[in-house]
């Protein structure tokens, strides 16, 4: 299918500012939507995430997990306009949600063993000061590989810390936390072989059925299996967090799909 572009040679949003361009190829499903299978793929960690902030503020749980709910949104968002317009302010606005979020991961996680309602401001600086740093260098610096080194120092952080509380605290959580690592790694091998072979790919897919080709959009694939990785790490926190708590926490599969955690209310505690 030929590119819908303008007269220029551009899309709606015109020439893309953004650092990086990916490997679907730009404005070719939609005039206005310059990678339209990398922006729809977004969906995944918009609709789900926001669903788990309103159970969250139901059962009166922390608002930490909230936020972490809600960093996970503002992420898929940030990242539907930086592939819908490839501009460099939406590609900032994908990029330091992801550092940001993950701190509040990092923040849930580690704090899950502590009283109800309590506050590490140590651990809060640290990770604000953190925040603060990764933004004003990649400011400054604009090497997206530097952003991708300081995102996964996070994330390997979250490996550690899962896998010490799966080893030496609730090991019948394993399941539900090596499903989320898993998942998220095939996103991120998959999120690779995009990047290495795009030469390879955008040559097959010229040559594919569109549906066929749609499917081999690897890095629309390292949206959903991140945006589901991800969401499954919340419910892995959160549950390790009710569980401390003594809340009562079981998995409910809404139309007997999708994973939500409900507990015992605290109030009737």
């Amino acid at each position: 299918m030929a590119p819908a572009l303008d007269s220029r040679g551009h899309g709606y949003w015109g020439k893309p500012t953004s650092t990086l361009d990916w490997c679907e190829e730009n404005y070719v499903v939609s005039f206005y939507i310059a990678e339209f299978w990398n922006t729809v793929s977004n969906l995944i960690m918009i609709i789900p995430p926001l669903y788990g902030a309103v159970q969250t503020v139901k059962e009166g749980l922390e608002l930490r997990y909230v936020a972490a709910y809600l960093g996970l949104t503002a992420v898929g968002i940030g990242s539907w306009w930086f592939h819908m317009t490839l501009q460099y302010e939406m590609q900032l606005l994908d990029e330091l949600p992801m550092i940001y979020s993950c701190c509040v991961f990092v923040y849930c996680l580690y704090e899950c063993f502590k009283h109800k309602n309590s506050v590490n401001y140590v651990l809060f600086c640290i990770l604000i000061l953190f925040s603060l740093v990764v933004t004003t260098v990649y400011l400054k610096w604009k090497e997206p590989v530097f952003h991708q080194v300081m995102y996964g120092a996070l994330v390997t952080c979250l490996v550690l810390r899962s896998v010490y509380v799966v080893t030496w605290v609730y090991p019948w959580l394993r399941s539900l936390a090596y499903t989320s690592l898993t998942v998220f790694l095939i996103g991120f091998a998959l999120w690779n072989i995009d990047n290495i072979f795009c030469d390879t790919w955008r040559g097959l897919r010229n040559s594919m059925p569109p549906v066929l080709g749609a499917v081999t959009q690897f890095h629309a694939w390292w949206h959903i299996l991140t945006g589901l990785g991800s969401y499954l790490h919340i419910l892995f926190s959160l549950y390790t967090r009710t569980l401390f708590l003594k809340y009562r926490p079981r998995v409910k599969f809404l139309c007997g799909i999708w994973p939500v955690i409900l507990v015992e209310s605290p109030k009737k505690k």
